[in-house]
């Protein structure tokens, strides 16, 4: 799956699930990344979000990912 090997900063996304039901409908664009987070820049706040518990709507590309396939640093992650 190209995304998931991919660079994700820049992404516009949705969150479509999530173990935390306040986090399901945030919308925007990732602005950082670590190994266990990414930050989502929505409605101009910063949100940090666990990747092992949501779910991703990749806008553009029309596909939905489940966060945990994105854990890792992002440098090893694109390597794979």
């Amino acid at each position: 799956m190209k995304i998931t090997k991919g660079e994700l900063i820049g992404k516009d996304i949705k969150i479509t699930g999530a173990k935390n039901n306040d986090n399901i409908g945030i919308e925007g664009k990732i602005v950082d990344e670590t190994r266990n987070t990414i930050v989502v820049l929505s409605s101009g706040k910063e949100k940090r979000l666990l990747k092992n518990n949501i779910t991703i709507l990749f806008k553009n590309e029309r596909l939905k990912v489940e966060g945990r396939l994105l854990a890792g640093r992002p440098e090893e992650r694109i390597k794979k």
